[in-house]
């Protein structure tokens, strides 16, 4: 019995760690795939990826992770003009958007899968990878709404309002090709789930 857990703990962290490198790469070495004037964010893709394998937790602990990237990169470094603004007005809660809005996508993705995945392991993989870019973007736009002073003083124009920029212009496409995206990824992401539960069963 202690073996068995030994090697499931090994296989879990392993998938872990291959999960966490799948964030890393596709953020520093494609960051988003752009469209047009749209900006698609793939590092989704890993993240659900990770909370339907290895739970709730994990799927928080990836998210942290890269919304933690994301403030350092864009805000402490200024490498982002977007967050860089946001945080030199507002550091505390630029700081918990970056962080929140990718962890609870993470967890709830894995949280609703493994609720589902009992009864439906298809329908349950199709939802957790929707949860992601639906929570990603909701909260990302609830938070900022915290914020519309500094919306309204660096970014929406006149005749304009703040929920308008924050779900036409910042979310808008963007959500809707992440969506896509994750759809798409999605029974490839099933096929992995069914694998690796089957070896983490061994």
């Amino acid at each position: 019995m202690t073996t068995r857990k030994n090697h499931s703990s090994i296989v879990k962290m392993t998938y872990f760690a291959i999960t966490l490198a799948l964030v890393l790469v596709l953020h520093f070495a494609i960051g988003s795939i752009t469209i047009g004037a749209t900006n698609i964010n793939v590092v989704l893709i890993p993240i659900s990826l990770g909370a339907m394998l290895l739970g709730p937790s994990a799927g928080a602990a990836l998210g942290f992770i890269y919304g933690a990237i994301v403030l350092i990169q864009g805000g402490v470094m200024a490498l982002d003009p977007f967050t860089s603004i946001l945080f030199q007005n507002a550091p505390f809660m630029t700081s918990l958007i970056c962080l929140v809005k990718t962890t609870l996508a993470g967890f709830l993705s894995g949280l609703a899968y493994k609720l589902l995945k009992e009864k439906n392991h298809v329908v349950a993989t199709f939802v957790a990878a929707a949860i992601t870019p639906i929570v990603n973007t909701g909260v990302f736009i609830l938070l900022c709404l915290t914020i519309s002073d500094v919306l309204l003083a660096n970014f929406v124009e006149a005749g304009s309002t703040v929920i308008m920029f924050l779900v036409v212009g910042c979310a808008g496409w963007n959500f809707i090709w992440e969506f896509i995206v994750n759809m798409i990824f999605a029974p490839a992401m099933n096929t992995v789930a069914v694998v690796v539960s089957k070896r983490l069963l061994k």
